[in-house]
């Protein structure tokens, strides 16, 4: 074994007491995690009263699901505690002008996907690619995007045996309070103060940290999760930050509420405005309502009046929310005896709503990672390296929706779509999809797939119209469909049978 690697595993014992330091979604669920998995360890959190939860976007993706499971959670237990609804995916409206293609609906899995349309779906998508006229918009094909045109929830009837994916739409601040209360009845310890000074050992390593009444707070490791400042790991271990400006532009936020519908939808709404794109969520309380853009394009005063005019709230006085956005990572989320969770360890723009999948997935593998090397350093690198996979397969997704928009009106929609600052995997992606060969075959053959499916691509570049030209009506007529569409459709149609409307599944 390498001395670097053996100075490492002598370096940890395992841990007598871990000090959380920071709360919102991400300590809380960190704390949860942690003591629904190491009962034997005494887990406390530090937050601070002055510090609120910024809470940007309040929509998750399947893996919000995977956590409760994990501490046992049902969603009768929580949902109703935190003014939550049900997402079946993303509504991706104005995002292109091609005729058509002005909108789309990306759907979360379903086990009907891969039986019965997936197959159909790639079938149609190579055929197009290779100028035939098919039709290869992905609303047509998935049945999520039935369910969300229909206003039904995803939780089917005992009797359907096909499993559906599902997210969801939340308050974060309640769903902080939730998980505190969660955390603590469990044997969390929560302290409340303000650090002033974080103190270090002979080694480097976090040794404790000092409260604004003078105490000092000990423990043997430590979880960041004091968000954008990052204390701990970029404030006293010095942990590298990689920006993502040169890939995504946007950097700041407005947010505000609006009134919810009556009838409401599973799914959240991402338009595309001038220099950004804006989300609309429904809570069963309210909308929540932002608008994601780049102050390089726009003022922060002329965000807010776009979105204002997009919600029709030029005259209201209701009170708008200005946040900055911090988009990146660190290099390294564990470093000696500190790991950073949340905001602390990186941000990327709230599009897809994968914060909370970062952080349970952060969580879940250091978890697997210290006890595999014995509560030692052993696999701290390896953990690195796939986190940060995970952060920048993510980033490569988001990345492409603005490399692939196919807007003209403004100078931010068209430098986003002359980028050439894109991965070497998004390069490739994009390479093997105007081929028009085998898409989902070539993905897995040169592993290319990360935290997204070859599905969940196709659906984005086909969403957009992403397609070569149509060859002549001659050579169209050559290709026949393993499949009929109406057939397809009624198929669908009967799943859809088998389900809720979502205000009657919320009740």
């Amino acid at each position: 074994m390498p001395n670097s690697e053996l100075t490492k595993m002598t370096t940890m014992k395992k841990p007598e007491k871990i000090l959380i330091v920071g709360g919102g979604t991400a300590g809380w669920m960190a704390a949860n995690l942690l003591v629904s998995r190491w009962k034997d360890i005494d887990v406390c959190l530090l937050e601070s009263t002055e510090i609120g939860i910024i809470g940007v976007g309040e929509g998750s993706t399947p893996h919000l699901k995977f956590f409760f499971d994990a501490i046992d959670v049902a969603d009768s237990e929580w949902m109703p505690r935190c003014n939550a609804t049900y997402k079946n995916g993303i509504s991706f409206a104005n995002w292109s002008s091609i005729p058509g293609f002005e909108s789309y609906f990306h759907p979360f899995p379903a086990q009907t996907d891969d039986v019965f349309t997936v197959p159909f779906f790639f079938s149609n998508i190579k055929a197009r690619m290779q100028g035939n006229n098919v039709n290869a918009h992905p609303d047509h094909y998935f049945l999520e995007t039935y369910l969300t045109r229909a206003n039904l929830g995803p939780i089917p009837a005992e009797s359907f045996p096909f499993g559906v994916a599902y997210g969801y739409h939340f308050d974060s601040g309640l769903l902080g309070q939730f998980l505190a209360e969660k955390a603590m009845s469990r044997g969390v310890k929560r302290i409340l103060g303000t650090i002033t000074e974080v103190v270090l050992d002979a080694n480097g390593s976090l040794a404790a940290v000092r409260l604004d009444d003078d105490s000092l707070l000990d423990a043997s490791f430590f979880i960041d999760c004091s968000g954008f400042k990052s204390l701990l790991l970029q404030g006293a271990l010095k942990a590298t930050f990689k920006s993502f400006k040169e890939n995504l532009f946007n950097n700041a936020a407005v947010v505000m509420p609006t009134a919810i519908s009556e009838i409401i939808p599973p799914e959240t709404r991402s338009t595309a405005l001038s220099n950004g794109w804006a989300w609309k969520i429904p809570l069963t309380n309210r909308y929540g309502n932002g608008y994601v853009y780049s102050t390089d394009y726009i003022t922060p005063e002329q965000a807010e009046i776009e979105l204002r005019q997009h919600l029709n709230l030029v005259d209201s006085d209701v009170a708008a929310r200005h946040l900055q956005m911090k988009v990146g990572r660190v290099e390294k989320h564990w470093e000696k005896n500190c790991l950073a969770v949340g905001l602390s360890q990186g941000f990327i723009e709230p599009l897809e709503a994968t914060a909370l999948a970062l952080s349970f997935n952060t969580i879940s593998l250091f978890m697997a990672h210290y006890e595999k090397g014995l509560y030692t350093n052993q696999f701290e690198d390896a953990f690195n390296k796939e986190v940060n996979a995970k952060f920048d397969s993510v980033r490569d997704y988001i990345v492409c929706h603005y490399k692939v928009n196919q807007r003209k009106d403004t100078d931010y929609w068209k430098d986003n779509a002359a980028n050439t600052y894109l991965s070497e995997t998004l390069n490739q992606i994009l390479y093997f999809w105007q081929r028009g060969g085998d898409f989902a075959k070539n993905m897995y053959m040169n592993n290319l797939v990360g935290s997204y499916q070859p599905k969940s691509w196709a659906c984005l570049l086909a969403g957009y119209g992403v397609f070569p030209p149509l060859t002549s009506d001659a050579k169209a007529a050559q290709f026949k469909p393993v499949q009929d569409m109406e057939q397809l459709a009624d198929f669908i149609r009967r799943c859809g049978l088998n389900f809720k409307q979502h205000n009657e599944l919320l009740h």
